[in-house]
């Protein structure tokens, strides 16, 4: 009997672990390819992908998801979010987060914007600081990780630097017997950047940030430059520290002045970069670095901060379309990145930046790749993040529509499933 009874449990077992699940897609993008896979099924093992097979080889005991009817892709990756922030068009708006919302009230909200990120089909993103909200991003990674809220894998850059003095919320703005909260870490000289590189990698930071440039201005010959924030030793010493404890260097840099020096003391990414010229495309070449040139955001800022009085970035918005597509012919490697939480996460789809970018000249097929295996080169997950193929994360969306044939399909995500499990059905 004894004898009988573990036949049975081995049988049960065996018949368990026999039923892939399988994803029936009515025409497959695997983040890739030069051109759609067509009529494809994907089998998932566990939270990886084992196999691309076609319809007529899925097999019958499978626990099928019928996707026969969608376009199906890998999960999309937007490598320039601040889920701690809610938009901040003016400084105002800016300020009344940083001094009116605790932080455990901004990581409640923080962990809404980052439900809406997993449900726009991003199933991974890069957050690229807490803007004031010191280590919080660390917090809501974690509770993603260990499943008490919904949201996208992270990859979380903490507090970010710059110099003294030189980010929101100023000193001069407020009374000098307050010591009111910056929305960096502060360092002055070589020895306090490598100690605050030091300290935010200490707390969980994945990447290291830095805001290389400020004072924009446009010049009599129409390019536009900027005051650098860091000295020669101050930006090496940030760039050394990183690239030696085994993370990569985000630099927030507008114009030549900040995204050259930046470049070259050892940025992996440039944030924005929108009046970057030639010399900056050859370099960031040279480097194999990226640009993350984040329209969205200056589509929705420009006009508001110009009434402001900040002409510079309706400026530079207006210039960059020709930009882009000179980066692009010269081959810049250009990931995609929003700045959700530069603007409400509510208002905007972070997929309205693929519209910008096949109406700045790439093909839509280009597109979708700056959000996957672009994407992933930068965030160093090639083969694993996204592309649909063997022994990759299973991070798969779907859309009703053709996205192909019209991009802005991928503002209407009807499937997710990140890691694994279906989170959107």
């Amino acid at each position: 009997m004894k004898h009988f009874s573990i036949v049975v449990l081995m049988s049960i077992a065996t018949f368990a672990v026999a039923q892939p699940t399988v994803l029936k897609c009515g025409n497959l993008i695997d983040g890739k390819s030069a051109n759609a896979l067509g009529k494809k099924a994907i089998v998932i093992e566990g939270n990886l992908i084992k196999d691309i097979i076609g319809w007529d080889k899925i097999p019958a005991n499978a626990t099928l998801i019928d996707l026969s009817t969608k376009t199906v892709l890998p999960g999309l990756i937007d490598c320039h979010t601040h889920v701690l922030l809610q938009g901040d068009i003016t400084s105002e708006e800016y300020d009344a987060q940083l001094l009116k919302e605790s932080i455990p009230y901004r990581a409640i909200r923080a962990s809404v914007a980052a439900k809406i990120a997993l449900m726009s089909g991003f199933t991974t993103i890069r957050d690229v600081e807490t803007e004031g909200a010191m280590y919080a991003d660390v917090d809501v990674k974690k509770a993603i990780n260990n499943g008490v809220i919904p949201g996208p894998r992270m990859f979380v850059s903490t507090r970010a630097i710059n110099t003294t003095g030189h980010y929101p919320t100023g000193n001069g703005e407020y009374s000098w017997e307050l010591h009111m909260p910056k929305g960096i870490q502060e360092i002055t000289g070589a020895d306090e950047a490598r100690k605050a590189v030091r300290e935010q990698i200490s707390y969980g930071a994945d990447w290291i940030k830095i805001y290389a440039d400020r004072g924009y201005f446009q010049k009599p010959d129409g390019s536009f430059g900027s005051i650098p924030n860091f000295t020669k030793e101050e930006i090496e010493a940030v760039a050394d520290e990183t690239v030696k404890s085994k993370r990569m260097l985000a630099a927030h840099a507008m114009t030549p002045d900040g995204i050259i020096y930046a470049l070259k003391a050892g940025a992996r990414t440039i944030e924005h970069g929108s009046a970057l010229n030639e010399e900056c495309m050859d370099l960031f070449i040279a480097k194999n670095a990226f640009w993350v040139p984040t329209i969205t955001v200056m589509d929705y800022v420009a006009e508001g901060r110009a009434k402001l009085g900040a002409v510079s970035y309706l400026q530079m918005y207006k210039g960059v379309k020709p930009l882009f597509k000179k980066a692009l012919e010269k081959g810049v490697k250009i990931a995609f990145g929003t700045d959700a939480g530069g603007f409400d996460w509510i208002k905007l789809p972070q997929a309205r930046e693929f519209s910008f970018y096949v109406n700045y000249g790439m093909t839509p097929m280009q597109a979708i790749q700056t959000a996957t295996t672009v994407a992933a080169d930068l965030l160093n997950k090639k083969g694993q993040l996204g592309e649909i193929t063997v022994g990759a994360f299973a991070d798969v969306i779907a859309v009703d529509d053709d996205p192909l044939q019209k991009i802005e399909a991928l503002e209407k995500v009807t499937f997710v499933m990140k890691n694994g499990k279906v989170e959107k059905r």
